[in-house]
């Protein structure tokens, strides 16, 4: 179709393609069907070929959309060569989700990376195009890949232009995307195009063209050559949509019975293979079929043939066609096709599937495992479509069920909550035993930590696993476990905690089980806390742990209070988790790190990590754990005095946490707010902010999370007269010390007890708290200093107080806490002594994800290894170190390694 009326998209589209080398972009264009977006691709490519760059192509086939990573073969056809390069897991995971080799299951991140750097290598000798059309019909694996692509090559000589129905879920939807959207033609545009196309129209019919077509370029040029031949009087009432598809309809009446029967095979073929479609028509048919036979329809330009492939004019034929087809008819058709693919069995099944017209326990049973090789293919989206069509066909209700449930607990996978529903309600219409019916309660639970879904919370589920310990102990561990993390998101009191760990403890698990330790940790923070710390301490994992283990020992530690071990276990986990690019894992167990790094005062590994979780867990949809970490992210920018950016942080994360009740977002949040005044001076604000977590009735009191911050609470109450208030959260918080080892909170009240004692006794505890092998808390250290030099200086004592307030001015210096160290340095000031300003460093030049880009490189890592921790091409790497450089005035890695150590 001739493009008219797109100036202004072939603009920002020619602008896209000119930028330099170094930048690239992804657009996703969407409108309706026919409005020209195809054209708009081809020209597209048509400019991008006058450049010189390499234009590759894809596009999504309805009749393809269950099959894994059918879009992607197209893309990778061409760069076949290039495969050889790839790192080897990276290689390994390509031919496996290819279907080229057997191996396990390829998570589509880790693909992604490989088809990145594909793209990123190719790149570098000439820019590349891709082309996506009907991006709403690709394969979710493929999708998932481009989207993760589409997210990475700003830095990349790469240009990805997609094309979208308007009205389709897609993956490509990202906030990374530019999108564009086509509207209709100009009555002047039309009035032209219909000119062209149909000049011998008379005047009346000219118009009642224009008005039915609305502006759409195809209409125009499909109703011109159908108008007047429909007997249907309402058929311009119908939808725009709904009348294409007649038009196309009617004209497909005008052809041979044989020619429409070549269609009708077409349609429903999930390939495009010329030598398939002729050999399902004959049997279809029982009559010849071939090029002569296909002809009519090729003159009437419904489809073309290109090569040995059949194409059709608009993806609105094949869908006029299914839609037209009579029942028996389309079975029929399915039956031949499915007689022909001899060589395809997993196409084979799904036409034998298709032609079923009863329940089938053989065909069910094999698409039960097809479906089990596609997901270890990481067709995960395939594997659910298989299996619901397996419990279709199934002539068991039990066997009926299982599958019903196999695909729900895969769709949790996909992060697709619509479809687990409907799943799960299709279940529900049969029997189900109980065990089943506990699966379908947990499955329900699945998104968002279960705090939307589990109305009945932590008790109805811990009742749920103890019924099914004698029957499933591993059906009842892991509802558990989702009991646990509803303790840890929300607050479903005492007696519910007690009650899980009942539970936990009666499975009778090896103490120094994961699975235990991370339960009692999330249920019962303070009541375990001694029994958690010291049993993690002993754990070995088996060599080969994928990382899951480590992944739920780290948050147990963390919750605990031992940060040491927190991120101890996260360092262990990260590498089997990158390996297998298992982000959403990878997402929590990053996060556990930051928050950890965060409390004990290294800012400089709490930016780096604190911006990859908040990256990743955005990337796999987990709409909660990106609200902890954009909270976390809002209490490191207010440590570091970034006050507007802190706020805006909390702010954004409250408006996904609240609606919720997610109360760690809810704590950190508020922790955020009370840190940003508290370093403003603003103590009324920040002991107010703070207070919020220690009183059980606000939805930020966190039973964890609070033992972090009562030494900030109480600076802050000192500070602004209001040690009274205070008191009786002391009081509590000492009573728990004595239930708990957790080292964090033990380290705070040792400050607390100093800042609260009579003048008479707060100098040997303040002695006692700086001499307690502070060593692995930076943080709290220099705070102990601060608090005691300005003790000092208020009792004046201004000569011992400057040791105390210089030590606390450097180690704040030190680690990037930028209002404690002018805090320290007005203290200095009082107390008689002047201090040097602060000199910038890596952390106040460069942002968080440079700043990870950059200790990874003085660590020692290549830029190929780099990208492969990071999901990033290792072009890209080379091009932020590139533009880093400069920034921190170095011109090698080793005096990159003594920048960064400069932070530690």
């Amino acid at each position: 179709m001739e493009l008219v009326g797109r100036d202004d998209q072939l603009d920002l589209l020619r602008r896209l393609l000119a930028e330099p080398r170094s930048h690239g972009s992804a657009v996703l264009v969407r409108g309706a069907p026919g409005i020209g977006k195809t054209a708009l691709l081809a020209e597209t490519a048509a400019l991008a070929e006058g450049l010189g760059h390499r234009v590759l192509r894809t596009s999504g086939v309805e009749a393809e959309s269950d099959i894994p990573y059918a879009g992607l073969q197209l893309v990778l056809r061409p760069l076949a060569a290039g495969a050889a390069e790839l790192a080897v897991p990276h290689r390994q995971a390509l031919d496996a989700a290819l279907g080229h080799a057997e191996a396990g299951v390829p998570d589509v991140f880790l693909v992604g990376l490989a088809v990145l750097n594909l793209l990123a290598d190719a790149a570098a000798a000439v820019p590349v195009l891709l082309l996506v059309d009907d991006v709403q019909w690709l394969d979710d694996a493929t999708a998932s890949v481009l989207a993760f692509v589409a997210r990475r090559v700003g830095t990349e000589p790469v240009v990805i232009v997609g094309a979208a129905r308007e009205g389709y879920r897609s993956r490509l939807n990202s906030d990374e995307l530019t999108s564009v959207t086509l509207g209709p033609l100009t009555d002047g545009q039309a009035a032209e195009l219909l000119a062209d196309r149909a000049p011998d129209l008379r005047p009346t019919a000219h118009r009642r063209l224009l008005a039915e077509a609305a502006g759409n370029p195809l209409a125009l040029t499909e109703l011109s050559r159908t108008l007047g031949s429909s007997a249907d009087p309402h058929m311009s009432q119908l939808p725009l949509t709904e009348r294409l598809e007649r038009a196309f309809t009617d004209r497909l009446e005008t052809l041979p019975d044989i020619t429409r029967s070549l269609l009708r095979i077409a349609a429903l073929n999930d390939s495009s293979s010329l030598p398939e479609t002729y050999r399902a028509t004959r049997l279809f048919t029982g009559a010849t079929a071939g090029p002569a036979e296909l002809d009519p329809a090729v003159r009437a330009r419904l489809v073309q043939v290109v090569g040995g492939e059949l194409r059709f004019g608009h993806p609105l034929m094949r869908s006029a066609i299914h839609q037209t087809m009579p029942t028996g008819v389309r079975h029929a058709a399915h039956a031949a096709l499915a007689a022909v693919l001899w060589e395809h069995p997993d196409r084979q099944l799904r036409h034998r599937a298709a032609a079923a017209d009863d329940p089938d326990e053989t065909v069910a049973a094999a698409l039960e495992e097809a479906a089990h090789r596609a997901a270890r293919r990481g067709g995960i989206a395939a594997a659910v479509t298989a299996l619901e069509q397996a419990a279709a066909l199934s002539e068991d209700a039990d066997r009926r069920a299982e599958r019903l449930l196999r695909a729900a607990d895969f769709a949790v996978e996909l992060g697709r909550p619509e479809t687990v529903t409907r799943l799960l309600d299709q279940a529900l219409t049969g029997p189900l035993s109980r065990r089943q019916h506990a699966t379908v309660v947990w499955l329900r639970g699945s998104f968002d930590e279960g705090l939307h879904s589990h109305a009945s919370g932590a008790n109805s589920l811990t009742a749920l696993a103890e019924e099914m310990a004698a029957e499933d102990r591993a059906l009842a561990l892991r509802i558990l476990w989702s009991a646990a993390q509803l303790c840890f998101w929300s607050d479903p009191g005492p007696e519910a905690r007690r009650t899980v760990l009942r539970a936990v403890e009666g499975l009778e698990l090896d103490e120094l089980d994961p699975w235990r330790l991370a339960i009692c940790a999330y249920a019962a923070p303070v009541d375990r806390g001694t029994f958690v710390l010291e049993r993690a301490r002993h754990v070995a994992l088996k060599e080969g742990d994928d990382g899951r283990a480590y992944r739920m020992l780290s948050t147990a530690a963390l919750l605990v209070g031992g940060f040491d071990l927190a991120r101890a276990f996260s360092a262990a986990g990260g590498a089997p988790l990158r390996a297998q690019g298992r982000l959403g894992l990878l997402a929590r167990t990053v996060g556990a790190d930051a928050w950890s790094a965060l409390v004990v005062g290294d800012l400089g590994a709490a930016i780096a990590a604190t911006e990859e979780s908040r990256r990743l867990a955005r990337e796999t949809s987990q709409t909660m754990m990106y609200a902890l970490m954009t909270a976390t992210a809002a209490k490191l920018a207010a440590l570091r005095g970034e006050v507007d950016a802190a706020l805006a942080l909390a702010e954004e994360a409250e408006e996904l946490g609240l609606p919720a009740g997610a109360r760690p977002v809810l704590a950190t949040a508020s922790t955020a707010r009370g840190l940003a005044a508290l370093g403003a001076g603003r103590f009324e604000e920040a002991f107010g902010r703070l207070r919020r977590l220690h009183d059980p009735a606000d939805p930020a009191f966190q039973v964890a999370l609070r033992l972090t911050v009562v030494g900030d609470l109480v600076d802050a109450a000192a500070h602004c007269g209001r040690l009274e208030a205070v008191l009786p959260v002391v009081t509590e918080l000492e009573e728990i010390a004595t239930v708990t080892s957790a080292p964090v909170l033990h380290a705070e009240l040792r400050l607390v007890r100093a800042l609260l004692a009579a003048d008479e006794d707060a100098d040997p505890l303040f002695t006692a708290a700086l001499t307690a092998g502070l060593g692995a808390w930076p943080l709290l250290r220099a705070r102990t200093h601060l608090a005691y030099g300005e003790w000092l200086r208020r009792r004046r004592r201004s000569v011992e107080s400057r040791d105390h307030l210089r030590a606390a001015r450097d180690m704040f210096d030190a680690l990037g806490a930028i209002p404690w160290g002018e805090r320290a340095r007005r203290e200095l000031r009082a107390a008689g002594e002047t201090s040097r300003r602060r000199a910038p460093d890596a952390r106040d030049r460069l942002t968080a994800h440079e700043l990870q880009i950059v200790q990874l490189a003085a660590e020692g890592l290549t830029n190929r290894e780099i990208g492969q921790r990071l999901y990033l091409s290792h072009r890209t790497v080379s091009s932020h170190l590139h533009r880093i450089f400069p920034k921190l005035g170095v011109a090698s890695r080793a005096e990159l390694r003594t920048v960064v150590s400069a932070l530690r």
